[in-house]
């Protein structure tokens, strides 16, 4: 399996041929998780489903608190937020279409929701996952393209949502072969005479070798390469920022974009730590490294719910270090549904402050958005 296939809770997708525990358990006779299985304990059981659940109440709620504040507060209609939005909208996608059947897969240890999910499921976790990295790389190469060679004409919203939609374009033709070689079927456990259902994945000529290909190419273009551009554009973006020397009528200005590439950059630095020990285990577990632990599912269910705590981390670093979506989440938190009330200098003033701020009290400067 590749590496973004993980809403089903093994390298290579549910149990069956293809399956390294159902494989481990299967070989001596027992149903997966008899005995042998950690995660069938009531107290791990409890963990995990506490942990799951947080990281899928906390997603929905940060990640749809961003977009309604992208959609209401007109102020905050940037191409930079439009971006933002659309990570967020990737992360509502695995909280919605990817944890809950991990969840239950996890528990149950057989798949329990038929032959379209068995395709749809894990596609819609490699898309999103490809979606993310794809929009944070160009939300890189758009801040080092403007702040590293002056350029002052920044993406209209048309081009904005083009590139979003070319990013959803390729994202599904990357996650695509995690939907089309996909098998559902029935497994028999004769020792114990049961029949589960499965939902595994199935390469041609009935080989691994296509999953192999397909995880080492994935890990290269979802996550080596991506991250090296990303860093790449930042340590431009800071030197230059870092370096720059403006007149004081601009100092507002360039520490606004140090404060705003800081966050992004540390955007991208949690997201490569979250997934960077899952897709480690994947390799492992592609090439047969893996299965000699003998709590290889625990290991690997572990490694999920890091890797998936970066869809709720997002919306906790833009209230943490922006003032423009701190304020915002407050006011939403608070039921002060006043967009005119809402500025992005940070700050919740009245109509009539307003009003002297827009005649040119402050330079006749408009608010600036992230």
């Amino acid at each position: 399996m590749s590496p973004p296939d993980t809403c089903n809770t093994t390298s290579e997708g549910a149990a069956g041929e293809a399956d390294p525990w159902f494989q481990l358990n299967n070989s001596t006779g027992l149903h997966p998780g008899f005995h042998t299985d950690i995660t069938k304990h009531l107290g791990v059981q409890i963990t995990l489903i506490t942990a799951y659940s947080l990281i899928i109440l906390l997603g929905l709620l940060g990640n749809a608190l961003v977009i309604y504040m992208i959609i209401r507060y007109r102020n905050m209609r940037t191409v930079t937020n439009f971006f933002i939005a659309n990570l967020a909208l990737a992360d509502l996608l695995v909280d919605t279409l990817c944890l809950p059947f991990t969840l239950v897969y996890t528990l149950l240890d057989e798949w329990k929701f038929g032959a379209v999910l068995c395709h749809m499921v894990p596609f819609s976790q490699a898309l999103s996952v490809h979606v993310s990295i794809l929009t944070m790389t160009v939300i890189a190469l758009e801040r080092y393209r403007c702040i590293v060679f002056h350029l002052g004409r920044r993406l209209t919203w048309h081009s904005s949502f083009l590139i979003m939609a070319f990013t959803w374009t390729m994202s599904a033709v990357l996650a695509s072969p995690l939907a089309i070689f996909r098998e559902y079927r029935h497994e028999e456990i004769p020792s114990i005479n049961l029949r589960i259902a499965v939902c595994s994945e199935k390469w041609p000529h009935g080989t691994s070798r296509g999953g192999v290909i397909y995880s080492l190419s994935m890990l290269l273009l979802q996550y080596i390469l991506p991250l090296a551009i990303i860093s790449y554009a930042y340590i431009c973006i800071w030197v230059k920022l870092k370096n720059h020397i403006s007149p004081s009528s601009r100092n507002d200005s360039i520490n606004r974009r140090k404060k705003t590439t800081k966050m992004l950059a540390l955007v991208v630095v949690v997201f490569a730590i979250c997934w960077l020990p899952f897709h480690v285990f994947q390799l492992a577990s592609d090439l047969d490294l893996a299965l000699r632990f003998k709590e290889y599912k625990l290991i690997y269910t572990v490694f999920h719910i890091i890797a998936m705590g970066s869809t709720f981390t997002n919306p906790l670093l833009y209230g943490w270090m922006n003032k423009n979506y701190r304020n915002g989440f407050l006011m939403v938190f608070r039921c002060e549904d006043k967009p005119d009330s809402f500025h992005t200098e940070g700050s919740f003033r009245t109509r009539s402050t307003r009003r002297l701020t827009l005649n040119g009290r402050n330079g006749g400067q408009p608010p600036t958005a992230v």
